[in-house]
């Protein structure tokens, strides 16, 4: 990374409190060259602005940082990083992105929607794309989402093949659709292995068919995180996958206080990477590959290919994946990491098709 072609801006504290359907599929965005062309495009401004988690969120914020960085080097361009730490910072970063010139802003998460649909429309020279919301149509905003139902499932089928107490539970920090789209993934992925194995692994926090579960009401407060992981603990809950932005920290605390072998799944990103003190209890991870999406992105932008089809991240085109089971490797028997695998294959090849009602 080339620090002094990074522009990066904090929004100001005293800005104020904290306050989905698809037609079409793109493929994976095509790679871009680097190397000599870098040069060409030092008038480039690749920007992001975040979500209210900001930038150490350990999360999506920190992937796009990441992206931006890559891009950095990968094409020759400048960025800039907006940080909010609210929602009402959201209008005035965006302004700041199109009065600083950016050519292609992402924006972090689908609780920018509103915002971005409005600085869009105000103007229309400038190109935007945004995480996790497919909510709008406009010529110059690019919808990127993740259909994490399908890696969800690999993982809930992980999840129950590995508990040794036969009760998994997940939790969400809001119910918002791409928030419930890991939760049906998980439960279907459960209900598979219970049908493979002639088992009956119980899930806790998620029914599907009633789209009805536990929830934090919070993606920031960890202790929430902590307290809702500790309940199903009690409850006899030994794999357990708190879909919920930073609160995966409170989890990691109670998984590490817990007197039996307590496991999570993370999602998003591998855990592992951005968390490595909870290495030792993290199975897997769902993840989201928004760096590498983003990094496509930009250098299509930069190569003037930029269009408003969505991308959906799929096993198919590995926008979404489970992480490597790390210090789990042996813990996870050679039969059942097989099955997992299988499962994957028969996904990708559309002979398990996974539903859900909050799918993109």
């Amino acid at each position: 990374m080339r620090q002094h072609r990074t522009r990066t801006a904090v929004a100001l504290a005293a800005i104020g409190g904290l306050a989905t359907a698809l037609t079409a599929c793109s493929a994976p965005p095509a790679e871009s060259g680097g190397g000599d062309a870098a040069a060409a495009n030092s008038d480039f401004l690749a920007c992001m602005v975040s979500d209210f988690g900001g930038f150490d969120d350990r999360g999506f914020n920190q992937a796009v940082l990441a992206a931006l960085d890559t891009a950095e080097e990968q094409y020759g361009v400048e960025t800039l990083r907006l940080e909010s730490t609210t929602e009402n910072d959201y209008a005035p970063n965006l302004a700041q992105s199109v009065d600083q010139g950016c050519d292609f802003t992402v924006t972090v998460g689908f609780s920018l929607a509103e915002a971005t649909k409005a600085a869009a429309e105000q103007n229309p020279d400038s190109r935007f794309a945004i995480i996790d919301d497919s909510s709008i149509e406009l010529p110059n905003v690019k919808p990127v989402v993740f259909d994490t139902a399908q890696a969800s499932f690999l993982a809930g089928y992980l999840a129950a093949g590995y508990s040794k107490t036969g009760t998994v539970a997940v939790f969400g920090g809001q119910p918002f659709p791409p928030v419930l789209l890991f939760m049906d993934g998980f439960s279907d992925g459960v209900d598979r292995y219970n049908a493979d194995a002639g088992a009956q692994v119980k899930l806790l926090g998620w029914d599907k068919a009633a789209q009805d579960g536990t929830f934090a009401g919070t993606f920031t407060d960890i202790a929430a995180g902590k307290t809702l992981t500790q309940t199903f603990i009690d409850q006899g809950a030994d794999v357990i996958m708190p879909v919920a932005g930073s609160l995966y920290l409170g989890s990691g605390e109670a998984a590490h206080e817990a007197p039996g072998d307590v496991v999570l799944v993370g999602v998003d990103n591998d855990v592992v990477e951005l968390s490595p003190d909870l290495a030792d209890v993290m199975l897997t991870s769902v993840m989201k590959q928004m760096a590498d999406a983003v990094v496509e992105l930009i250098g299509q932008a930069v190569e003037d290919e930029f269009d408003n089809t969505p991308f959906i991240g799929e096993l198919a085109n590995d926008g979404v994946a489970i992480a490597p089971f790390h210090e789990f490797k042996d813990s996870v028997s050679p039969e059942l990491a097989a099955a997992v695998e299988g499962i994957r294959q028969q996904i990708i090849s559309g002979e398990i098709v996974v539903e859900s009602v909050n799918a993109p």
